[in-house]
């Protein structure tokens, strides 16, 4: 045996005293991995699903929560409309005073931005749809929406994770469906109104009088705008669903996020914030009427004549 070993008998070598630091250390990470492990695999609490939950599927048809709120939404403004215009009187009064009011103001509003040609033609869809969006939005505000459903026992109470009801613009099949909607009505407003030849001129055309070496310049800078506006009308119902869906489910993620800020108060936090989401849904119901309106102006605007021979017309 070395010399110094002797003299410590009864007592670990340096080597088995590491060895055994070692296998404390390791005992220890793997303890600590074993707690993160089970951290990580409890299920953490989250807000409002991106998507729609299916809740029945009758003859093998998916129907889901936001369905039922846009059912709800449609047959409560057929039922309301029907009860307003069943006995119309020279002085309306209640629900006809209110549903003139509403078309009235609509109506002036739209012709104020795409003119009374093109207000008379479109104005059944835009007044539809923000009427629609907008009661869809503050129906979504009702208590109950997002809050009645299935869910699991928590330490802080019972929480639903698959809601009966869900905001019908919180989903994003139903804001696309109206976006392609509308982009499909643009195609038919757009061909009715110019035609196919008015719609090239409008998209590839070169504006403005250019002479000389500057004429091929400038059709060529704008076929190239021409181009990048195909790409731009392609996007359009990608960025008219997405802002409304968007708005919308922050929302109502922002009204779950203070119902659980502190614990026996979520009755009381989420008020004041109920009051900036009936603006909030008043404003993407105007955002996204007036947006399609704009759209359908741009490429529907017949030319106007040029003054000199607007001049001669009326000479002759």
């Amino acid at each position: 045996m070395p010399e110094g070993f002797a003299g410590r008998q009864g007592q670990d070598p340096p080597i088995a005293v590491a060895c055994a630091v070692l296998r404390s250390g390791a005992a220890m990470v793997s303890h600590a991995l074993g707690v993160l492990c089970l951290t990580l695999a409890e299920p953490a609490e989250h807000g409002l699903s991106q998507k729609a939950i299916e809740i029945a599927r009758p003859f093998g048809f998916p129907i889901t929560n936001s369905m039922i709120v846009t059912w709800i939404v449609a047959v409560g403004l057929i039922v309301f409309a029907q009860l307003a215009t069943r006995t119309m009187n020279e002085v309306p009064g209640g629900a006809q005073n209110l549903l003139e009011w509403l078309v009235d103001g609509l109506y002036k509003l739209l012709e104020s931005v795409i003119g009374p040609h093109l207000v008379a033609r479109t104005f059944w869809f835009f007044a539809t749809v923000f009427i629609f969006i907008l009661a869809a939005n503050w129906i979504s505000l009702v208590p109950g929406v997002g809050t009645i459903g299935w869910g699991y026992r928590t330490a802080h109470g019972f929480t639903v994770d698959e809601p009966l009801l869900r905001g019908a613009n919180a989903d994003l099949n139903l804001t696309l469906a109206m976006a392609l909607i509308f982009f499909a009505l643009w195609i038919v407003w757009a061909l009715q109104e110019v035609g196919i030849r008015g719609m090239a001129k409008e998209m590839f055309g070169a504006k403005g009088e250019t002479t000389g070496f500057m004429k091929p310049l400038m059709a060529v800078i704008f076929l190239a705008a021409g181009l990048l506006e195909i790409i731009s009308i392609l996007f359009r119902p990608i960025s008219l669903s997405f802002r409304l869906y968007g708005n919308v489910y922050a929302g109502e993620n922002m009204l779950e996020a203070m119902s659980r800020l502190v614990p026996g108060l979520g009755w009381l936090l989420p008020i004041p914030f109920y009051f900036m989401e009936l603006l909030v849904g008043l404003v993407q119901a105007l955002v996204f009427m007036l947006l399609t309106a704009v759209f359908t102006l741009l490429i529907c605007q017949h030319e106007e004549a040029r003054p000199e021979v607007a001049h001669e017309r009326t000479h002759r």
